[in-house]
């Protein structure tokens, strides 16, 4: 039973664009949840629509909409790593790695996710997902949980393949839909066509990490 999942993405509202119907769906079948958030996204582009936020108040902010997102989602266990947005490749990774299997040894996870490093456009996602994949890598063969990995590059399947998992979240759209509507600093676009709504965020799609 997929009963213990670690999710470790940089930036709020990573999960709910990403994964949060798959999210919903193990915990609806009895699995625990615990995402690590790496940063607090505070260099986000968007500051709300009219804006509500600002520089310095923007990271309370989408810390609170973070918190509201797991809520809808259901991930009970949400730890925040404290690191600067768009900073994650130049941190410490021996250090990052440290603190990753640190969590790793006290769960013991079936599963985690991550992004697919070099194929998901930001600077950030793609250093988290090379810290997740080199802490995984660096376990006893025998001990390393499966490594499910978030691609979007253009052209990623092109070089990866197709997905090994495609997962029709049509069953979970409510928590997807307000779990990307709680990052409302972030949220510019209209939801209100369920048809639409659907064709485009009703399939999560992940790459298994192939470790040689």
């Amino acid at each position: 039973m997929e009963n213990r999942i670690l999710v470790v993405l940089p930036h709020p509202d990573d999960e709910a664009f990403g994964l949060s119907g798959t999210l919903a769906k193990h915990i609806d079948q009895g699995a625990e949840v615990t995402y690590i958030c790496l940063t607090l996204g505070q260099m986000g582009r968007n500051l709300g629509n009219p804006p509500f936020a600002n520089r310095e108040t923007l990271p309370e902010v989408r810390k609170l909409e973070l918190e509201q997102s797991c809520r809808i989602i259901g991930i009970k266990d949400l730890r925040l790593f404290g690191l600067h947005d768009k900073t994650i490749e130049f941190e410490d990774h021996d250090l990052l790695v440290q603190r990753l299997r640190s969590v790793i040894d006290e769960l013991n996870p079936l599963i985690v996710y991550t992004f697919y490093p070099g194929f998901a456009v930001h600077p950030d996602h793609d250093a988290t997902g090379a810290v997740v994949i080199r802490t995984v890598q660096e376990m006893p063969a025998d001990k390393r949980p499966e490594v499910r990995c978030l691609a979007f590059s253009r052209g990623c399947e092109e070089v990866l393949g197709k997905p090994h998992i495609v997962n029709d979240v049509g069953d979970y759209m409510k928590q997807k839909v307000g779990a990307i509507r709680a990052h409302r600093s972030q949220f510019l676009f209209n939801m209100d066509n369920e048809a639409e709504v659907k064709r485009v965020f009703g399939t999560e799609k992940f790459w298994i990490y192939q470790f040689v």
